[in-house]
Parts: structure tokens; sequence; C-alpha cells
């Protein structure tokens, strides 16, 4: 038979649970970076280089191109991709990206150096793929002019 303090007990552990679960799924979206405290949405970057090393790792996948300047210099850029689930959600694996020459549309990163963040990835054979996945990422028509 249940009493008054047996229901109260049983409401106050289900709120407890109820609650904990919330912390459990909200920590980790306040511990994740935003698009905009790395990237400048204002400094869209379209590079054409070589693939030189691809990390397929949590939480950023990251793929690293030579590209060559205007000025014939080579720079080696790292540009952020999402995670590796959401890459394969999307028919994305680490082994379309394999070494040859990709096309890179998305955004500068602030720190000025040679990084960026992905929003379009263009393979060798044609395919194309959106390989961001920050949440406050601009829209990616933007990242295609």
């Amino acid at each position: 038979m249940k009493t008054p303090f047996s229901s109260r007990l049983c409401r106050a552990s289900l709120s407890l649970l109820a609650s904990s679960a919330l912390l459990c799924v909200a920590v980790p979206a306040l511990a994740h970076h935003a698009f905009a405290a790395e990237f400048d949405a204002d400094k869209p970057v379209d590079l054409l280089g070589v693939v030189t090393k691809i990390k397929w790792v949590n939480p950023h996948s990251w793929l690293y191109l030579d590209v060559k300047g205007a000025d014939g210099t080579v720079a080696n850029w790292g540009v952020e991709f999402g995670a590796p689930n959401q890459l394969a959600r999307i028919g994305l694996q680490k082994s379309d990206v394999a070494p040859g020459t990709v096309r890179i549309k998305g955004y500068l990163a602030k720190n000025g150096g040679p990084f960026g963040y992905s929003v379009i990835v263009t393979l060798p054979d044609g395919r194309s793929f959106q390989t961001g996945g920050a949440q406050d990422a601009p829209a990616t028509a933007a990242a295609a002019h």
C-alpha cells in the first residue's frame, strides 16, 4: 500500500532522474564551440588543392591540403569537417577523400592562419558533400560565392 511519503519519494526520484538526463544532454552542447568562435562568416574561401592528410576523428574531422597561391607558393591548409558519424550519414567515407585534388568551399578561420571551415567538398570524381556540422554556420549558399 502506498503512503503519502512513498508517493512523494517516487515523484522526487523521477524529478531527479529527469533533471539528470537534461544535464547530460545540455553540458556537452554548452561545451561544444560555436562556428562564430573560430571562423569568420564574412570571409568565404574557395580552395583547390591536393589532399595531404585526413583525420577522421571526433568531435571534428580535419582535411589537410596543399594549396598553390597566386604567387606560386604552396601552403598546407587545414579545414574542419563534421564528425565522422555525421559524414557517414551523408555517404562520405574517409576512403572517398583519398589523396588527390579536391575543392573546398567554406570560411576562413579567425586566427589568420591557413585554416578554415569546410561547407562543401568536391571530390576528384565530381561528387560534392556538405561537410560542415556546426549549428550556427552560415548557409551553404554564402560559401558558394
